[in-house]
């Protein structure tokens, strides 16, 4: 099969994406992999790093959110494909509206999430193509879609 492209969405705290990325290397996938910006402070603070300092953190966020949200779009727009990762700590928004987002686009997109998280993300997953408990299903979800 030909070349993918896959975004590689939400919670940045833990290994999952470099799991994903090695595995399918290890399979010799023809995938690249494009994600969000995962050091959280260069994130948070690209805004006022370009444009300066803003008085209200509302401002602060607001800056950074418009920047990193053309960078999204545009990877999500061109992905073949997007998994949305949802870890087990923290509040994830921005994975739910990267999953909103590829849902209205139609574009297909795997979600990733641990057993406690099925009835919150029952709505989330029922927009989804799959759902996988591991990033190595996920791995064998691509060698599939890729091979066979």
């Amino acid at each position: 099969m030909s070349f993918w492209t896959v975004y590689l969405s939400g919670e940045i705290h833990t290994d999952w994406r470099e799991r994903i990325i090695q595995g399918c290397a290890e399979k010799e996938l023809d995938i690249e992999f494009s994600g969000p910006v995962t050091d959280h402070e260069a994130s948070d603070k690209v805004g006022v790093n370009i444009l300066g300092a803003e008085e209200k953190r509302f401002w602060e966020d607001r800056l950074g959110a418009g920047i990193n949200g053309i960078r999204t779009r545009k990877l999500v727009d061109e992905a073949d494909l997007v998994i949305v990762r949802f870890g087990p700590k923290y509040k994830q928004w921005n994975a739910a509206f990267d999953a909103g987002y590829t849902a209205a686009l139609g574009t297909p997109m795997i979600i990733l999430h641990d057993e406690e998280h099925d009835h919150p993300l029952k709505e989330v997953d029922a927009a989804a193509d799959a759902v996988a408990r591991t990033p190595e299903q996920v791995v064998e979800m691509l060698a599939y879609i890729l091979n066979a």
